[in-house]
């Protein structure tokens, strides 16, 4: 039977992982920054606090190779969300079932509606999510959704609940490029504390949501960790072992990664721990640093200036002029959100300030007759 990645980090520790990472030293994070191909170990230097000194340094490698690798590049995508209803009870979501908000799920003539308003924002590549509720938003709603988006995009891309290999197959051949599943944290021990009921409580299954997907032939998926829930370094490093296990085992997947950090929703969930602008830097740096391929984007979670700065220090996507609720962009409600968003920018802004910095934005990295 072949390894999986849960066989891999089962019997790691965490609390040893994270006096690892703090155990390195700058000689340690000298030795990371002169190789071409890193460890983990490498990884967990430049996440490391003796890391810190070097950051300028990290920022410049960062830069280089996303320019040598990607260009002066910026992709551009939208989330839609489909359905508020959800079966789950993660304490820090504004979606959580036992949350009193307002539920909705879009019909097959809201959806089109949707569509058609992110459409006139000359956006190409959307991401469709939804809450985890299979037995009211199943794969075929979502197949349903996806059919009527590829009449008018290139890029269809899912944030979803986790699925088998079938029904990946069949989301792949109804049109997805990609699917995002985050982990949301790898710490097994504590992973029930924050999901307490529903299906995303069963945490073996959803880590091994991305192997599923490459064994049914996705184009790209991703990986994510939500920074709040547990130490972000020690997140981080399992975050980078997941994706060190993807691509030697399933080379012909691309990947991205994201670490989204605790916004403001209903129920008022309190972060345990903070990540600072530095630091969130700092780990853009060490991803890029440690897979010059990897996927990095910038969701409109954080403030404008925030990712300004950041635009060409590693990054590949940003989200420009994003809802959070269902219906958003042709019926704004905020009642209906999943958390509030840090840049309410319009997509045409961000657009300038992109192209001022002297990149191109680019609404589409796939095209209907690939597929």
């Amino acid at each position: 039977m072949k390894t999986t990645f849960y066989d891999t980090i089962k019997d790691l520790s965490w609390e040893k992982v994270t006096e690892s990472i703090y155990n390195k030293t700058e000689k340690d994070v000298e030795l990371a920054l002169s190789k071409k191909y890193l460890s983990i170990e490498d990884f967990k230097a430049l996440i490391s606090p003796s890391a810190e000194k070097y950051l300028e340094t990290m920022a410049s490698i960062s830069r280089e190779i996303t320019q040598r690798r990607f260009g002066k590049v910026i992709q551009f995508y939208l989330p839609l969300y489909l359905s508020n209803e959800c079966s789950n009870h993660c304490i820090y979501c504004g979606f959580n079932h036992n949350n009193p908000i307002k539920r909705k799920t879009l019909t097959e003539e809201e959806i089109i509606e949707e569509l058609k308003a992110i459409k006139k924002m000359n956006m190409d590549n959307v991401l469709l999510l939804t809450g985890e509720y299979p037995s009211l938003v199943g794969v075929s709603y979502i197949e349903k959704a996806v059919e009527l988006a590829r009449c008018l995009f290139s890029t269809i891309n899912l944030e979803v609940f986790p699925m088998k290999i079938e029904e990946y197959e069949r989301l792949i051949k109804a049109g997805i490029n990609s699917v995002y599943v985050y982990q949301e944290t790898y710490n097994e021990k504590r992973y029930k504390i924050y999901h307490p009921k529903g299906m995303k409580s069963n945490y073996k299954y959803r880590l091994s949501s991305q192997e599923r997907l490459a064994l049914a032939g996705i184009h790209r998926c991703g990986l994510g960790a939500l920074i709040g829930l547990e130490e972000w370094r020690t997140e981080m490093v399992f975050m980078a072992m997941h994706l060190r296990f993807m691509t030697k085992n399933y080379w012909r997947t691309k990947y991205a990664v994201a670490f989204p950090r605790i916004r403001p929703a209903e129920g008022g969930f309190q972060p345990n721990f903070i990540m600072s602008d530095k630091e969130f830097a700092q780990t853009i740096w060490a991803y890029r640093i440690f897979d010059n391929d990897v996927e990095i984007s910038l969701t409109t979670r954080e403030k404008p200036s925030f990712r300004d700065n950041l635009l060409s220090l590693g990054i590949t996507s940003l989200s420009a002029g994003s809802r959070t609720e269902p219906g958003g962009y042709s019926k704004p409600n905020d009642e209906l959100e999943q958390f509030h968003i840090s840049d309410d920018r319009g997509e045409k802004e961000i657009e300038d300030m992109v192209k001022k910095q002297g990149y191109e934005v680019v609404y589409k990295d796939w095209d209907r007759i690939l597929n």
